[in-house]
């Protein structure tokens, strides 16, 4: 088991504002008379009811469940988690960033494939990191984060941290289950393996007894912004040992989820039929958008996400299809890092596949 910092070993720090929720919980009644908590309980809110309605304004007045109660319980029940491993903030960035915060102090290392989704290397530098990029492996028809030389660099380095995208983002690679565990064994004892699994839900094998185990030096993430559709009221989660879930509530935003992004999870994880509708839905577009371009000489990467890249030719070349394709007031995405320059990145919505809609990608690729 990887050490924590040692300034989050022994009592502290402890969130000295737990909610009412919370407090409720632990007296077990109701407390029906809130006169110390110093939220806008009194406010009028009419702008807000005329523009939203009232159950809108309901959620507005208090702050959150800071233990995301309810949406925890829904998470346990449907995936098979145990609850006491589920920890719930806002969005799988939130959880990189509070991640870093829980194992990692400034100066150390630690280490993530060169083009990677890049939010983890910006808050890794934020904490005070030393980020070490490793190459992705390329080959025709693959782009990979490559696990040999990630372990081989984080035992190297000393590092504290290893970080893999699963799926990646943005190559859209899978590596299966028997490799995350090999990866884990060849880590040092002493090195955490964040494991950011936001397209967990895109895989075909999402709902495989690995997606439920619960890994010992492994925090896992996953969000609700993809296959639920809520990435702009920001929530998701981790799926930890609780003894590490502990250690991350120390240093957590008390209230970094609010009422009303709780409450919409809720209700969406409570009709699961439409996200599995949703799910459905955007692999069999994916596969559409893959084989349309492949049929053009595309080079498509197998994707297990809700998107599909192409590796264009030059980074030249994919430079000059970008911008003309947001002159035009169409957004697809290019990696930033120079490694990566030669990807384009398009998600697969029905948008994607109106004819005309992509043409001067088309045109580039003839």
């Amino acid at each position: 088991m990887p050490r924590f910092p040692d300034h989050l070993t022994g009592d502290g720090p402890t969130n000295p504002f737990p909610g009412i929720r919370v407090l409720e919980r632990r007296l077990g009644r109701e407390i029906p008379h809130r006169l110390g908590s110093n939220e806008g309980l009194d406010m009028p809110h009419r702008a807000l009811r005329a523009h939203f309605g009232d159950a809108m304004v309901e959620h507005a007045y208090c702050y959150g469940d800071s233990e995301a109660l309810g949406v925890r319980r829904r998470l346990a029940e449907q995936q098979g988690i145990p609850l006491e491993a589920l920890l719930v903030d806002a969005g799988a960035d939130s959880l990189i960033a509070l991640t870093l915060r829980t194992v990692a102090e400034p100066g150390s290392a630690v280490v993530a494939t060169a083009g990677t989704y890049p939010t983890f290397g910006y808050f890794a530098r934020g904490q005070g990191c030393r980020l070490v990029e490793v190459p992705y492996e390329a080959a025709p028809g693959r782009l990979a984060p490559d696990l040999e030389a990630l372990a081989e660099t984080a035992r190297r380095k000393q590092a504290r941290l290893v970080y893999l995208a699963n799926p990646d983002n943005p190559s859209g690679h899978l590596h299966d289950d028997t490799a995350i565990h090999r990866l884990r064994d060849a880590l040092p004892d002493d090195c955490w393996l964040l494991l950011d699994e936001a397209y967990h839900d895109f895989r075909e094998d999402a709902e495989a007894p690995f997606a439920r185990e619960v890994l010992p030096g492994v925090i896992r993430l996953r969000t609700l912004s993809k296959a639920h559709g809520l990435a702009g009221l920001r929530i998701g989660y981790a799926i930890v040992e609780p003894e590490t879930l502990a250690m991350m509530m120390k240093v957590r935003i008390h209230y970094a989820v609010s009422t009303l992004t709780l409450a919409a999870a809720e209700v969406v994880l409570d009709h699961p039929d439409e996200t599995r509708e949703h799910i459905a839905a955007v692999r069999e577009r994916r596969e559409r958008l893959a084989k349309h371009f492949r049929a053009l000489g595309a080079e498509v990467l197998p994707s297990a996400t809700n998107f599909i890249a192409i590796r264009m030719k030059s980074a030249g070349l994919a430079e000059r299809v970008h911008r003309q394709l947001l002159e035009a007031g169409r957004l697809i995405a290019r990696p930033a890092h120079p490694d990566l320059g030669q990807v384009l990145r398009i998600t697969a919505v029905e948008d994607a596949l109106v004819p005309g809609r992509l043409q001067i990608l088309e045109d580039a690729l003839r």
